[in-house]
């Protein structure tokens, strides 16, 4: 008897096991620069597609002089507004019985794929806010392809100069992604070095100490090469709930399964505001997510947890 998707998927199992596995598969989320938080995780349950963040403001001014006759005056204390979007996507896939597969636990087989899926997909949501965020946050962007020669070329030097756009919260850069292309450059320049993690299996990285992750999907137009540097938590992840996250369905007659998959889910860049300037259905699309006025910044350049370098190669 044939086993069929809807004998190995139980939805209650499959959708946690899903999330999991697209987080440990992130290379984003193991370099720091994705983080899950629980807090994004109650918004992204909330309800509503436009999940509001009041903050506090840093306090500001000066100390006063005690006195024995004047009294301090008071300051304020102001509040923000950041605003996040909640992403609302889903995929179907289908095959002839297409749990016949090899292994003693097929459900986790197809969970793999399908996380993998995501990831992949995550990563397109991160790389087109990216891109909508590069006018809004334009001090954030460190641009030396004008200028002439090594100067112009990334290096240990000018990433430098780089990462001290966050000024003294550069402290706080975790990790990098660069076009294998960029990667390639700085392994013969002997400036990728790796780590070896504790079982020894496996060596992670890294480029002035900072985790790397190599994703050919940092844009490169005419020379130009867009590497990412990125603070801790630079994005915040919330896992939301799509009302059927996964289902099953199945054409007997042309012994198909298809497979249905949805996610909801919060993929902020920390203070820097959606705006839903364009968003012509109930999610936005790729093209939207990357739109400029669809971001408004809110924190001040060096709370911004991303530098954006824009280099040559040589």
């Amino acid at each position: 008897m044939t086993t069929k998707l809807i004998d190995v998927i139980i939805p209650e199992i499959f959708n946690p096991y899903v999330i999991q596995e697209t987080n440990r598969l992130d290379a984003f989320v193991r370099a720091g620069i994705i983080v899950n938080d629980p807090a994004f995780d109650v918004l992204a349950t909330s309800g509503g597609t436009m999940i509001n963040m009041p903050y506090f403001n840093d306090l500001t001014g000066d100390s006063q002089e005690l006195s024995e006759t004047v009294a301090l005056v008071p300051g304020k204390i102001t509040t923000g507004q950041d605003k996040a979007r909640l992403h609302m996507r889903g995929a179907s896939w289908g095959a002839n019985d297409l749990t016949k597969l090899s292994g003693a636990d097929p459900m986790a087989v197809i969970g793999s794929k399908v996380a993998q899926f995501w990831v992949g997909d995550r990563a397109k949501v991160l790389f087109k806010t990216l891109a909508g965020i590069e006018t809004t946050a334009a001090s954030n962007v460190h641009d030396i392809s004008a200028a002439v020669g090594a100067l112009a070329v990334i290096s240990g030097t000018t990433t430098l100069d780089a990462k001290q756009k966050l000024g003294d919260n550069a402290s706080k850069i975790t990790g990098v992604a660069m076009h294998s292309a960029t990667y390639t450059k700085l392994q013969k320049d002997n400036l990728i070095q790796y780590v070896t993690t504790s079982n020894a299996l496996v060596q992670i990285p890294t480029y002035l100490g900072y985790n790397v992750v190599v994703d050919d999907s940092c844009p490169v137009a005419e020379g130009v090469y867009t590497t990412y540097l990125f603070g801790q938590g630079a994005f915040a992840l919330g896992n939301g709930s799509a009302p059927v996250p996964s289902e099953v369905a199945r054409d007997a007659g042309l012994g198909e399964d298809i497979l249905y998959s949805r996610q909801h889910y919060i993929l902020h860049p920390r203070g820097i505001a959606w705006t839903e300037t364009v968003c012509t259905g109930v999610t936005p699309t790729f093209a939207e997510i990357a739109t400029a006025t669809n971001w408004e910044k809110k924190y001040d350049t060096k709370n911004i947890r991303v530098v954006i370098f824009k280099h040559k190669l040589a």
